[in-house]
């Protein structure tokens, strides 16, 4: 909102794990007018129950939600493309079995080719390079220090 100016009409494209970051988003981005790409690979999706309010809430506010495997499909279109953690506190022991699972999701500028030509990077952070690539990381479109200190402020 601070960089946009608003929410509404916004595409936000996740693309990465089906976690409790992913869920967030799903609870309240159609609320929030705006429209939701994600991509997570089989066996990573979101819970089901959260999907099926998300789909219920994309109807009621009229919005647009899309579930796929397809990274370059979820970034097509996309103002925001968001990332996180593929291996989350506890999830250690997995490590290997994820990383495999989560070629081809790395976000880099390939993956924001297909997005508008405004895009914007977010990830909560601690980020790890095999989630996003450097340069886009630290490109000018990365908001994730601007995120980083504007969830310093709800604490």
């Amino acid at each position: 909102q601070e960089h946009f100016g608003g929410l509404k009409g916004l595409t936000i494209a996740w693309i990465g794990d089906g976690n409790n970051v992913l869920q967030s988003f799903m609870t309240s981005a159609a609320k929030l007018g705006m429209h939701l790409r994600i991509a997570t690979p089989r066996g990573f999706e979101p819970d089901l129950r959260i999907t099926k309010i998300t789909e219920q809430n994309s109807k009621e506010y009229a919005t647009k939600l899309l579930l796929t495997t397809d990274p370059l499909e979820a970034a097509d279109g996309a103002n925001v493309l968001v990332t996180d953690t593929w291996i989350s506190m506890g999830q250690e022991e997995e490590k290997q079995e994820r990383l495999k699972a989560f070629q081809g999701y790395q976000v880099t500028m390939q993956t924001a080719k297909s997005a508008a030509s405004n895009w914007t990077f977010l990830h909560c952070l601690p980020r790890k390079p095999e989630e996003v690539d450097d340069e886009v990381f630290y490109s000018p479109r990365s908001l994730v220090f601007q995120e980083a200190e504007n969830r310093k402020w709800t604490i």
